[in-house]
């Protein structure tokens, strides 16, 4: 048996693609990978990721308290803390994104945009934990707070 180079699946030795998410084992998994730098789901164990996604769903869906429930039921889980560290990104962005609400209007309409496009990346992350995947979110990935 061996493991897919991309989602860690068990396949037989003689198998071209994976059955769990059909990448090749010829290599060209490996350049897919390494195009996309921002998927970090290898650097995770699958039983760590499948055991936790129920935690790691909150801090996406309940914002600060969703941070603070799933840093005190993180047990450990490296995958939890990936997905702590995303959402505390966001919820950062948008506390600082705030403070343009002190120039009537234009920062009202700024900060609404802003909002908006913090609330999508948070349906990005959320759905990328339910995929099983650790992936770093668009915008906030070149922050480097929080490494």
């Amino acid at each position: 048996m061996k493991n897919c180079p991309k989602c860690g699946t068990q396949c037989d030795d003689g198998a071209a693609f994976c059955n769990n998410c059909g990448a090749s084992f010829d290599g060209g998994a490996a350049n897919a990978q390494a195009a996309d730098a921002s998927d970090c789901t290898a650097e995770f164990d699958r039983e760590d990721i499948s055991a936790n996604k129920v935690i790691a769903m909150a801090p996406y869906l309940m914002g600060w308290i969703g941070i603070i429930v799933a840093l005190l039921a993180i047990n450990n889980s490296k995958y939890v803390a990936f997905c702590v560290k995303q959402a505390l990104k966001l919820e950062v962005c948008l506390v600082l994104s705030a403070f343009m609400c002190i120039v009537p209007f234009l920062g009202w309409l700024a900060f609404s945009v802003c909002a908006v496009i913090i609330f999508v990346l948070k349906i990005i992350g959320f759905f990328n934990v339910c995929k099983g995947k650790a992936k770093e979110l668009p915008i906030v990935k070149d922050l480097k707070f929080l490494k």
